[in-house]
């Protein structure tokens, strides 16, 4: 059994008999009594896995207290000034395998968001998402990005998170075409800011094939 746990904002928890697994564990500056429950009521990390560098994905004061001494974090190699523990650095395309866990890094980036100088919030190469494969079973954990052509060759998902919030990442609409895209089993809208899941959900949960779960900060589902 898997259990898939939804924290805060794009923070996830994967747990698989005794591995626990985090994916951008991040408290807000101002969090609520609910969300200091979760983290306080937290087990030790296994393994951490951050994304990207920004800061509500790379949160050293967060997953400071979710280390043990034996616990692996691996993130994008764009992370290095930000991560003071020894790391395991990725880029685009790595994979590599802990305890019986495929760990592969995918592609996020915008294409159509950008700062006002031009530059994309998250620039193709330094950030990634993960495939993270548990007895044949893959979870897939975007990262911020846009729907991307690299979506395309993303096949054989059972459960992929996507972000929904139209500022830093893709909207609804674009969610929408990357869930059937990527044809994943079960989908479930994560990193919403103002938008609205229930609307997400509304709109994906005509296709048949493709089951929408919305889990609230805190809330777990088990496959």
């Amino acid at each position: 059994m898997i259990e898939i746990k939804r924290l805060t904002h794009s923070s996830v928890l994967i747990r698989s008999g005794d591995m626990k697994i985090y994916i951008d564990p991040y408290m807000p500056d101002t969090p609520t009594e609910k969300v200091k429950k979760i983290y306080r009521d937290l087990e030790k990390g296994d393994v951490i896995l951050i994304t990207h560098p920004h800061h509500d994905h790379c949160d050293p004061e967060t997953f400071e207290d979710m280390l043990k001494e034996e616990s692996k974090i691996i993130a994008s190699v764009a992370c290095e000034d930000k991560i003071e523990h020894d790391f395991i650095g990725l880029e685009i395309g790595d994979d590599l395998t802990i305890d019986g866990i495929e760990i592969k890094s995918t592609h996020a980036y915008n294409v159509k968001r950008k700062r006002d100088s031009g530059e994309p919030f998250h620039p193709k190469g330094e950030g990634m998402g993960y495939l993270i494969t548990i007895d044949d079973y893959t979870i897939y954990h975007p990262g911020d990005t846009e729907k991307i052509p690299e979506m395309e060759e993303l096949k054989g998902i059972d459960l992929a998170f996507l972000p929904i919030d139209g500022t830093y990442t893709m909207n609804i609409d674009e969610a929408v075409r990357a869930a059937k895209t990527i044809e994943s089993n079960i989908v479930i809208p994560f990193h919403e800011r103002e938008a609205d899941p229930e609307e997400f959900k509304k709109r994906l949960g005509s296709e048949d094939e493709i089951i929408v779960k919305l889990l609230q900060e805190g809330e777990s589902l088990q496959i």
